[in-house]
């Protein structure tokens, strides 16, 4: 070991070493980002954030996220070294089969990952939602003398990171929110998959961020610790505006070979390359996975400074808890993620009526019926709070001058909302919605699939779900939509029929543990369903029930969800007319039925009736399953087209006449 080296350089460069192990034992990985980016990660682990190992969700940690997930070996080395749950073992099984060290990070896989991420640009976004949820918390819960959550939200991203799009809108909102809690280190290596980033990315991103209101800093070279340190300590001066450190980096540093080329990014570096760069860094190149014993002790004490830190915060809570005793309730409370007692009683019922209310009305009355019952309880729109009753109104907007405020205004930036959501969400004492149009989910795939893998619960509020919004034609009229949300593992999706459906849908929505949950709602006025002649609203909970038994023995089964509800109830009774007994059934929920018992769905959907007709103004497919080879789909099969929605209803067959004839015909009436 060359004595020259001095204890940092040893230390980043054992993380190096490390990196470069596991992907050439794996033989699979990302090893250029991990070399070129180890001063950086180094630097916060060792000098800045604050972190207990024996404590991964210690409240007021910092979070760390590695927005450039691929180069996850480099967070892996540096949790293995700095003494969380990460074995050397663990770093020889990367990406391999149920090993903890997973091709990028996945969160509650491995202690001291804060955030899933992979796809590019979504860790960036996902930070604004984290540095949003402390300014949130800290608003909320800290008091003079009691400074509770004062975190940063530290982050390494990259050129793909700067490219793509959800940087700019989640830059764009932290900006202008002025969260001066964020501190971003750019991994500025010049290279991707295809080459040298000149082919594709030549803007000044330096010109980019300062227009955004970030603060920025530029380091010329990534391996100047010194330069580092003192870039994020100028940082964390900066209490306005969100940072980013522009650090000039060399990818595969270290590389005789390999350095500086796309070859380095995603590929091994070979066996006989591995023992050049251990060579280079004064490592004996016929070791693997070695960490001298003085980088152990250094690291290991780095760590130990984070379980001091928590030590203190415990301290300071008890005395938090004297002084503060219902606030400390309130927060222990949501830390574990439950409900206050009784907010229950504060959702609505709605009584039968003959004026018509949509059920993004209705939705918008039982928000604010609930909210001050629950005040974790904080979201927003992406420039659609009217359109989609959304607005808390009792409660202010939260701005860079009011941080307690519960309304959030994302701007018409769909795809870091979801992301920034994704954030809120993993952060305990908060619980989140974002609202938008039915159509505009498609620009916040990534985020909600992302929720959907972490098992975390930010909800999802959709509304103009349908061909009912009428004027606006194809472009905002979903089809495919319903079954696309559908079709992602770990999530529920709820639609509906009525105003007391969709108080029971933000009643499970609410209580819902492990997946996101999106709550589809109407623009049209529905019918108020009289509860003491149809089926209990609370059933809505088993994602389908009995809602209007027929009258003798029924001899097909008509099956809905959302605005269709009120439709196979009037067909219902118009096929009584004619002799025939048909079962209504509401199914506002595939996935929590699909959690009932056999029983219950036998009880529902009896094997011996199997005449069954669904009816939903979306996509036909997966009602198959429910319909049997015995029954049919009124669905939509093509797009729509720009009308009045009752017209259009007649167009595509969502009428009492259609779904009479269509019953009859599988009855061979």
């Amino acid at each position: 070991m060359d004595s020259n080296l001095n204890i940092e350089e040893l230390a980043i460069n054992t993380v190096r070493t490390l990196s470069i192990d596991a992907v050439q034992k794996a033989n699979s990985g990302h090893p250029g980002m991990p070399m070129g980016a180890a001063p950086m990660g180094h630097v916060l682990y060792a000098h800045y954030m604050k972190y207990n190992p024996k404590n991964p969700d210690w409240a007021n940690r910092d979070r760390f996220i590695l927005s450039a997930g691929h180069g996850c070996m480099l967070q892996y080395s540096l949790l293995h070294l700095t003494g969380f749950n990460v074995t050397i073992d663990d770093l020889k099984n990367f990406r391999q089969l149920n090993s903890k060290t997973a091709g990028h990070p996945e969160y509650g896989l491995i202690d001291g990952v804060d955030v899933t991420t992979g796809p590019l640009g979504q860790g960036f976004a996902n930070g604004v939602g984290f540095a949003i949820a402390q300014r949130h918390l800290a608003a909320r819960f800290n008091r003079p003398g009691f400074d509770l959550f004062d975190y940063k939200i530290y982050a390494i991203c990259s050129d793909g990171d700067m490219m793509e799009g959800v940087t700019s809108e989640a830059a764009s909102l932290a900006g202008h929110l002025e969260l001066g809690n964020l501190i971003y280190l750019y991994d500025d290596n010049h290279i991707s998959i295809e080459g040298d980033t000149d082919i594709a990315f030549t803007e000044d991103v330096t010109k980019r961020f300062e227009a955004y209101n970030w603060h920025v800093q530029e380091i010329s070279d990534g391996n100047d610790i010194t330069a580092i340190i003192n870039a994020v300590r100028n940082a964390k001066a900066e209490v306005h505006r969100p940072s980013l450190i522009k650090v000039r980096t060399q990818i595969a540093y270290g590389s005789p070979n390999k350095a500086n080329t796309s070859g380095s990014h995603g590929s091994p570096l070979g066996a006989d390359e591995i023992k050049l760069v251990k060579e280079f860094f004064g490592f004996d190149p016929e070791k693997s996975f070695f960490v001298p014993a003085e980088v152990d002790e250094f690291y290991q004490a780095a760590g130990k400074k984070g379980t001091e830190a928590n030590e203190k915060w415990d301290e300071l809570f008890a005395q938090y808890k004297v002084a503060h005793p219902e606030l400390a309730e309130a927060y222990e409370q949501a830390f574990k993620g439950e409900l206050p007692k009784d907010w229950k009683k504060s959702l609505p019922v709605f009584a039968p009526s003959k004026d018509k209310m949509a059920t993004r009305q209705a939705s918008g009355k039982v928000l604010n019926a609930i909210a001050a019952s629950l005040p974790g309880l904080i979201g927003g729109s992406a420039d659609l709070a009217p359109s989609t009753d959304t607005n808390l109104k009792e409660y202010t907007s939260f701005t860079p001058e009011d941080r307690t405020g519960r309304n959030f205004h994302f701007g018409i930036r769909e795809h870091a909302m979801g992301s920034a959501l994704v954030g809120m969400a993993l952060t305990r004492g908060v619980i989140p919605f974002g609202a938008t149009f039915l159509m505009f989910s498609e620009y916040m795939r990534p985020p909600i699939r992302l929720a959907a893998i972490m098992k975390i619960r930010p909800i999802f509020v959709y509304t103009h779900d349908s061909i009912g919004l009428g004027e606006d034609g194809t472009t905002h009229q979903p089809v495919e939509q319903l079954i696309s949300l559908r079709s992602i593992p770990n999530i529920t999706l709820i639609r509906p029929a009525d105003a007391n459906e969709t108080a029971q849908a933000w009643r499970v929505a609410l209580e819902h543990k492990d997946g996101p949950v999106a709550l589809v709602f109407t623009r049209q006025g529905l019918p108020v369903l009289d509860q003491e002649k149809y089926g209990k609203a609370e059933n809505l909970e088993k994602g389908a029930y009995i809602l209007s038994e027929a009258e003798g023995t029924a001899e097909l089964i008509l099956i809905a969800t959302g605005s269709e509800v009120a439709l196979i109830l009037d067909a219902q009774a118009k096929l009584k007319e004619e002799g025939i007994a048909a079962r209504v059934v509401s199914m506002p929920s595939w996935e929590l039925f699909e959690k009932q018992d056999a029983a219950y769905q036998e009880k529902v959907f009896p094997k011996a009736i199997r005449k069954r007709l669904a009816v939903e103004t979306g996509s036909p497919l997966g009602w198959h399953k429910y319909v049997t080879d015995e029954g049919d789909i009124i669905a939509m099969h093509t797009f729509g087209e720009s009308a009045p929605a009752e017209e259009l209803y007649k167009v595509f067959g969502f009428t009492i006449d259609n779904v009479v004839t269509k019953a009859k015909a599988l009855l061979g009436k």
